[in-house]
């Protein structure tokens, strides 16, 4: 059984490649929009939607439910990784050995997102004497969403230092925020358990404890090198990937549009933060066709096969701000697919199409 880690798959592409074409002027696709705005209407009590347009709500879905985050959680480690940047407290352009990278990639464990930012490292030559700098360790945990990254970077930001910008952004329900492979390891059985025991056990642990755990075997991971070998994949079955799912850092979308608006607004972090955010979280600047209509525009997902998450920032040159974030919870690896391939178009209906607008109220 291959855990399903918080990855945002291929949606990444998808939405570069349907915005890229929304902005060239070409058709939406309604059809598809249409079939995402269906699903939420015939499943409420599984989603979450909050969206703004310059500080009014254009409309909003359980907006305080507390849902998994999945990789979407890593703008919160995007922000430490800017604000520590900015204070020099860390050089971004510094290198770090894909060795120490490597320590927290378990294989076959991701949907193939490490593979594929390695590979894109060497193919844009990223990669000196099997180093790479750390900005683009960052850059591949927002883009490819790697964990490995992700886990690298939070024990150099600080776990403490991430977990304190809930605060900063003035997070009430976000829970805590852990190491995300490490906790792949709390679902291995022990000898002489049942796979209904461990769930009753890791169940039992407050978030607290689960999340001490969680950190527990990260150092296990960063310190003894044969850690991830005993790493067991076939025990993950499918019970025991979704208890996992479920207790990943948790929020919702009403405070995620609130962390989107800091950012989109270029308030709570220090000046030149922002600098490291566009170069990280809004990458999708890079092209022409994103620099001829924004100013600035941010993206960051996530999914298990449970779980779908999704967040989008935007400034555009006329001034027009936009924020959305829009979670499901509780889906079959079915559902969580055919909403991927509906997400980007029913995003760019919104943004685009005032009169879809108006028919999205729940």
């Amino acid at each position: 059984m291959v855990p399903l880690h918080p990855s945002v798959k291929g949606s990444i592409l998808i939405l570069l490649v349907s915005l890229f074409s929304n902005i060239a002027g070409a058709q939406l696709k309604p059809a598809l929009a249409d079939s995402m705005l269906r699903f939420i209407n015939a499943n409420k009590n599984r989603a979450s939607v909050y969206i703004t347009k310059d500080d009014e709500v254009v409309c909003s879905l359980n907006e305080n439910k507390l849902m998994p985050l999945a990789s979407t959680v890593k703008i919160m480690v995007a922000a430490e990784f800017a604000i520590q940047s900015a204070k020099n407290v860390i050089d971004e352009n510094s290198y770090v050995a894909l060795a120490e990278l490597d320590k927290y990639y378990i294989p076959n464990t991701d949907g193939g997102a490490h593979p594929a930012w390695l590979d894109y490292a060497k193919s844009n030559k990223l990669i000196k004497d099997d180093k790479v700098k750390l900005v683009d360790v960052a850059r591949g945990m927002i883009i490819f969403s790697s964990n490995a990254n992700t886990e690298y970077l939070m024990d150099l930001l600080g776990f403490d230092n991430i977990q304190e910008n809930i605060g900063l952004f003035g997070l009430k329900q976000h829970t805590s925020i852990f190491p995300l492979v490490g906790s792949l390891f709390m679902y291995q059985l022990p000898k002489k358990t049942t796979e209904d025991k461990l769930i009753k056990s890791i169940r039992s642990l407050s978030d607290k404890k689960y999340s001490m755990e969680a950190y527990d075997y990260h150092i296990d991971l960063k310190e003894d090198s044969g850690t991830k070998q005993k790493y067991r994949p076939e025990e993950f079955s499918m019970k025991l990937q979704k208890l996992w799912s479920d207790r990943l850092p948790s929020s919702t979308t009403k405070e995620y549009v609130q962390v989107a608006q800091a950012l989109n607004k270029r308030e709570k972090l220090p000046e030149d933060a922002f600098f490291t955010i566009a170069e990280i979280l809004e990458y999708p600047m890079e092209n022409k066709a994103f620099q001829s209509v924004f100013k600035h525009y941010g993206v960051k997902g996530g999914s298990t096969g449970f779980v779908l998450t999704h967040v989008i920032y935007f400034t555009m040159k006329n001034g027009t701000r936009m924020e959305l974030a829009i979670f499901f919870n509780d889906l079959n690896p079915e559902e969580e697919q055919k909403l991927e391939q509906w997400l980007d178009p029913f995003e760019a209906q919104i943004m685009f199409d005032a009169a879809f607008r108006e028919r999205v109220k729940f």
